[in-house]
């Protein structure tokens, strides 16, 4: 079982509020591994398929998320994850 393990920064003018939290839990979900998010500035990693988990990394624009994915599909699930948490605008 492979892992990798990344840092991204939000580039989202409104970080990862709702909408974007559930479109990272929904993609996240699409893979076999699992998948776990830190705050650089925290060692505390929250699952990848929950949104109040990813809700309460309060990550703001310019906030540095570090992905953590196990598993078969890990550095497909960390290349999808990091373009959608480096996306300037989340699509409405």
């Amino acid at each position: 079982m492979s892992a990798l393990e990344e840092s991204f920064i939000v580039q989202g003018e409104l970080g990862l509020h709702a909408r974007p939290a559930g479109r990272f839990v929904n993609l996240a979900g699409r893979f076999e591994s699992e998948i776990s998010v830190s705050r650089e500035d925290n060692e505390e990693w929250v699952s990848g398929r929950s949104v109040l988990s990813i809700l309460s990394l309060a990550a703001s624009q310019g906030t540095i998320l570090k992905l953590r994915a196990e598993g078969p599909d890990a550095e497909e699930a960390v290349r999808a994850l990091g373009t959608l948490l480096t996306e300037p605008r989340a699509p409405a």
